[in-house]
């Protein structure tokens, strides 16, 4: 018997011990080109995990998803700064332990000034990253537009008539709306401009081609379909992914003003430290340059000069979230104006 108690002696150690060798699991909830599968490979191998990947196409999904998720939820999500403050409010994200992120110091002295960006940081308290951003303009086929669309307001532009190409989204373009009107403050809209906001949405619906989700989507109707202009909720991206395809397009930021995002990664409520560990591996310039080299999106690493004369309008928290959803779902159902 004495020549079996070492090797069990073993073997129990190894099975009761905590084993340090365990893989750790992450789940991460992004957009479309934040987290490329070569990318997702490599910090498995450096960090000895296990990733999974959920994609989202709109804001109104990814409060879906995390609201929805079960088991812990998920450990790492990219939010702009505007929906960022709904989830700090419901406890959904944590704050981030910004001392073991050593990439921080590798951004523009813009990112890293993190009270600056509203909504980043509370109660001294940092609760996401900046990661990418980009502006909202408008992508137009020059066979079909002859001059550069100025306004905003082109999107309702009679000549547009079933040509135009809108987001799936209930938050941006209840704020489009409000800036078509002249409402002042677009992302604080009352419930009476909030109507006013959804009947002129209503009035879009004759230009309107289709609603898309996803950039590839409204690649692959710019290809079947006769469209004129598209609202680009993805910016740039949407651009190169249209250039890449050989489509003879323009791109304009609208002179009375021009959405912009800065999305950035935030962590669960319960997530582990490796959480840290994801946002500084996608904070190395090997990440961020993938986003505009492939993708065309800004990263925070480089200067970019293409928003230098353009008028944005940073996405700010919106007045009631539920409400512009409610009022969205009713327009894109078919319902009419004179139930507005």
């Amino acid at each position: 018997m004495r020549y079996y108690l070492p090797f069990l002696t073993l073997l129990l150690t190894l099975l009761l011990a905590p084993s340090a060798r365990a893989t750790q699991q992450l789940k991460v909830l992004a957009w479309d080109g934040y987290a490329d599968t070569d990318l997702v490979r490599e910090f498995e191998q450096q960090h000895k995990a296990n990733v999974a990947v959920t994609y989202v196409y709109s804001d109104d999904e990814l409060w879906s998803k995390v609201n929805e998720a079960k088991n812990g939820g998920y450990d790492l999500l990219a939010v702009n700064t505007a929906e960022l403050q709904r989830y700090i409010q419901k406890g959904l994200v944590r704050a981030i332990d910004t001392q073991r992120i050593t990439n921080i110091p590798q951004q523009l002295p813009r990112f890293q000034q993190r009270n600056s960006i509203p909504g980043l940081v509370k109660n001294d308290r940092t609760y996401a990253i900046p990661y990418t951003y980009s502006e909202m303009g408008l992508i137009y086929n020059r066979k079909l537009v002859h001059q550069p669309p100025a306004s905003i307001k082109a999107l309702w532009d009679p000549a547009y008539t079933g040509k135009v190409l809108a987001f799936n989204t209930s938050n941006h373009n209840f704020t489009l709306a409000a800036l078509s009107l002249g409402i002042t403050s677009p992302f604080h809209q009352s419930p009476e401009q909030l109507q006013l906001s959804a009947r002129r949405l209503i009035e879009l619906r004759r230009n309107i081609l289709t609603f898309y989700s996803s950039p590839q989507e409204a690649v692959k109707l710019f290809k079947t379909q006769e469209v004129a202009l598209i609202y680009a909720n993805y910016g740039s991206q949407q651009l190169k992914a249209l250039a890449d395809i050989g489509a003879d397009v323009g791109y304009v930021m609208p002179q009375d003003g021009t959405l912009a995002w800065l999305d950035c990664w935030a962590i669960g409520q319960h997530a582990s430290p490796l959480a840290e560990q994801w946002i500084n591996f996608m904070l190395e310039e090997k990440a961020s340059l993938r986003l505009t080299n492939v993708h065309g999106l800004a990263n925070t690493l480089d200067e970019s000069s293409a928003h230098r004369d353009a008028k944005l309008i940073w996405l700010e928290p919106i007045e009631n979230a539920d409400a512009r959803i409610r009022l969205w779902e009713q327009i894109i159902s078919g319902d009419v104006m004179e139930r507005f």
